[in-house]
């Protein structure tokens, strides 16, 4: 008998596990747009199944924060039920014995407080506010609300022109997302319900290698408007800006400070992960489509005034970027053997590649830059790279794939050494990198990860000969000084994306947001561009019409996801080459037919081309 028990208690588990793990995926692909309070509910429904019932606060009062969440959703609540669960989520919080109890207690008051504005709708107008609604997941994570959906199809039928266009249609850099997106609209795909994400980005690279970007005609521009718009800088939103309004019909002038145009995208990620002769195909795509003239080794501040530009033209865009990396100010960090990663990079992307043969390089810090900068320096022939990082690797916010890849190549990463001074000879030149080992401290309420803070151990050395700060960037908004830039150097807008009390300035990218990706510097450009249009006083519409196919039944059954493979790190580590193998034709139609078609499908609205 006791077996017998044994055995169907095991049996119980194991099925119960893989439930939950059929759970998780359902929470994981929980889209945007749902009703929050619903969620709530179910967030409650779940921890109240697992309650040993010991403690009144827990086994009862959780009971009843349910049975009120559950009123107000049904539109039946008070403001009296609003207070009233406030302070039983507060008593539970302070009174309940075990975590099961007070951990579901402060996640409900976490809940009611950051979504107010939904609770009182149910309260007040008895349903969901208005912008709540079912939305394809890939569409609204994506900055630039790309038709992915469509686009998938599209590749699915070997129409690789007509994706690229439709691509085009939000994000007039197809080719350079292809290699360096970091694919937020994968987060929430629903493919995770059955088996895995889409690999989207994978298809999107699939798509301009089979056509590049260059080779697909672009749309025709509206009639023209005799409008004249600057634009400042030429980068990633610079150029969506100027796309998308030549494409209104405006005229628009792009002034670059540097020789090439590209901003980061050229000067601040290495060829092996962007090739620049594929970033030029969509920089040529983008000034294929006309309107656009070009002013390069001109820095507005320095050579022209932006008064002078505000006079001249009709409107002026600010996306300047955050192209200065910031330092630590320990000792010795002005030593000449000392700099930021990002003018490494920078210095890389003009094609002056430094020779580290026979020295030991440090890098500090753990994202993305800082791999890029570790991965650069393997590539200049150094003869140890070496990561010291502040933090664990999984809390690292380099992408998990850019660590990997730093791993394989040589690369050394030591977590939980905070950098505290550079120790350098009798002749000033760099010896070591001293480090103070770190412990796991309390979490940070913004961000949600675990701080850290000195351990009680002994400093460590890593013997060096070149340090890189890579620990963020910073905008160079020195020239702009009385044009509403906030303390931290980032220019203030307003929700139309224009510089407070500025008629005619906009601003957007990295120098309004900080430094952040490819992707939202580029739904940064397009959205001004609709907000400069507007302002003018046009309402533009630059659609162009693309039959997407019919959706075919969905494939439901299991099946892996195809990953992008690399070469091998033994080659690719010698040269800057991109790492990044394409997929097959085989491999990208079997992922095309994993799309279930959201889009179609009962998940939202595509009125107007956005969700």
């Amino acid at each position: 008998m006791y077996k017998e028990h044994k055995l169907t208690d095991v049996k119980r588990t194991k099925l119960t596990s893989s439930f939950l793990n059929t759970f998780e995926k359902r929470i994981l692909a929980n889209p945007p747009g749902v009703c929050p309070i619903s969620t709530h509910i179910a967030y409650l429904r779940t921890a109240r199944s697992q309650t040993c019932g010991k403690c009144i606060p827990c086994a009862k009062g959780l009971e009843q924060l349910e049975n009120m969440m559950q009123k107000i959703l049904d539109g039946n609540g008070t403001l009296d039920d609003y207070v009233e669960m406030f302070w039983l989520a507060k008593t539970i919080r302070d009174t309940a014995d075990c975590a099961i109890g007070y951990e579901t207690a402060y996640m409900v008051l976490l809940c009611i407080n950051n979504n107010k504005e939904e609770y009182m709708s149910h309260i007040n107008n008895h349903k969901c506010q208005a912008d709540v609604s079912v939305k394809v997941p890939c569409m609204y994570n994506c900055p630039a609300n790309v038709n992915i959906p469509g686009y998938i199809a599209l590749i699915g039928d070997e129409r690789y022109d007509d994706a690229i266009n439709l691509i085009r249609e939000d994000n007039p850099f197809p080719t350079a997302c292809a290699f360096v997106c970091e694919r937020p609209c994968e987060l929430q795909c629903r493919r995770t319900l059955i088996d895995a994400q889409i690999n989207v980005r994978g298809l999107k690279r699939f798509a301009v290698d089979q056509i590049a970007a260059d080779k697909v005609k672009t749309p025709p521009r509206n009639e023209a408007t005799g409008k004249k718009i600057a634009v400042v800088g030429g980068g990633p939103s610079g150029l969506t800006c100027a796309y998308y309004l030549s494409r209104m019909g405006h005229s628009v002038v792009v002034y670059e400070g540097k020789e090439k145009l590209g901003g980061m995208l050229r000067y601040g990620i290495p060829n092996y992960r962007l090739p620049k002769d594929r970033l030029d195909e969509d920089i040529k795509a983008i000034l294929d489509v006309g309107g656009i003239e070009v002013k390069c080794n001109i820095q507005v501040g320095r050579d022209i005034s932006l008064e002078a530009l505000r006079e001249e033209y009709d409107a002026v865009y600010l996306s300047i970027g955050a192209q200065k990396g910031r330092v630590i100010p320990i000792e010795n960090y002005d030593n000449p053997e000392v700099c930021s990663a990002v003018e490494m990079l920078d210095r890389i992307g003009h094609g002056d590649l430094p020779d580290f043969t026979g020295k030991d390089v440090v890098v500090i810090g753990g994202g993305n830059v800082a791999m890029d900068c570790a991965r650069s320096a393997i590539r200049c022939h150094a003869k140890s790279v070496t990561l010291a990082v502040r933090e664990h690797q999984e809390d690292m916010t380099a992408l998990p794939s850019e660590i990997q890849g730093a791993l394989e190549e040589g690369v050394e990463l030591m977590t939980m050494y905070a950098p505290v001074k550079i120790k350098v000879d009798e002749n000033g030149h760099v010896i070591s990198l001293v480090t103070q080992p770190q412990i796991t401290s309390n979490y940070d309420a913004n961000t949600g990860m675990p701080m850290v803070r000195d351990a009680d151990k002994e400093q460590y050395e890593i013997p060096c000969n070149v340090v890189f700060m890579a620990i963020g960037q910073q905008i160079d908004s020195e020239p702009f000084k009385d044009y509403s830039v906030e303390k931290r150097g980032n220019f203030a807008t307003d929700d139309k994306t224009a510089v407070n009390n500025q008629p005619g300035l906009f601003a957007g990218g990295d120098c309004v947001s900080g430094p952040a990706t490819a992707i939202k510097a580029i739904g940064a450009g397009k959205i001004a561009a609709i907000n400069i249009d507007e302002y003018l006083g046009y309402h533009h519409d630059y659609a162009t019409t693309i039959d997407i196919p019919t959706p075919r039944s969905n494939m439901r059954h299991h099946m892996g996801r195809v990953n992008m493979t690399e070469r091998f790190a033994r080659d690719r580590k010698n040269d800057f080459e991109p790492v990044e193998n394409c997929m097959s034709h085989e491999e990208a139609m079997q992922e095309c037919s994993k799309c279930l078609r959201c889009d179609e499908y009962g998940s939202g609205c595509m009125q107007g081309g956005l969700i």
